[in-house]
């Protein structure tokens, strides 16, 4: 008999721990020094879609939640948008920041200059370099001038232990020739890849069966 599940699964929460780092440990140093106050309190950090961004800085607004910081994460692509009340703030991470208004980008100015005086740390990403951005050149000057680091995509080896790390934290193991099939037969960007692994552990717990090369075989042919 088909179990029922029901729609309370949640992907695991970003985190500086799961975070597989690649060949940008530089930026990962970079955003927790920013947060610790060790370092510039002001980091930008851009790349392709998947590449990590997003994580980052849920992961590091996060920690600093934790660390009894009053922090604000804000997708800028989303209904909210930044506004002044953000400057009560210890800690502000903006991502997508591409898609900042006119009237959010009067505001983020505001942001960045009281916490560049005050060395709180702020936190932006968004797809492209800051003198590539669709904003105002004050602001995207501002960006560029605390540290700026692209975030490199991860190699194919590095993708499998995001997946690997992903499926435990889900409670159940990817096996190697199971990455790798995923790899070759699905979208590369990771985070298609870790929604394919979220639809992996529904099926597995509603069908009562075990994560098998035969059952991702089977998923993939019912997201096609």
């Amino acid at each position: 008999m088909k179990q029922l599940v029901l729609d309370i699964l949640t992907p695991p929460a970003a985190q500086l721990g799961n975070f597989v780092v690649g060949h940008n440990a530089e930026a990962v140093a970079a955003v927790q020094a920013a947060m610790s106050g060790d370092g510039e309190n002001i980091v930008y950090l851009w790349g392709e879609t998947g590449c990590g961004r997003s994580h980052l800085l849920q992961a590091a607004a996060r920690q600093a939640q934790a660390q009894g910081q009053r922090t604000a994460y804000v997708d800028c692509g989303q209904l909210f948008a930044p506004d002044e009340s953000l400057l009560d703030y210890d800690c502000v991470a903006l991502d997508n920041v591409e898609h900042l208004d006119a009237d959010a980008q009067v505001a983020v100015f505001a942001i960045y200059n009281q916490f560049r005086e005050m060395r709180r740390p702020l936190l932006a990403c968004g797809p492209c370099a800051p003198s590539q951005l669709p904003l105002r050149a004050d602001l995207t000057t501002r960006f560029g001038w605390g540290l700026v680091f692209r975030l490199l995509p991860l190699s194919d080896e590095e993708k499998i232990a995001a997946l690997q790390i992903h499926a435990a934290e889900r409670g159940f193991n990817l096996s190697d020739e199971a990455c790798r099939y995923l790899l070759q037969h699905a979208s590369r960007d990771l985070p298609s890849l870790l929604s394919i692994v979220a639809e992996l552990d529904h099926t597995s717990l509603s069908k009562q069966k075990p994560v098998t090369l035969p059952l991702l075989r089977q998923v993939l042919q019912n997201l096609t």
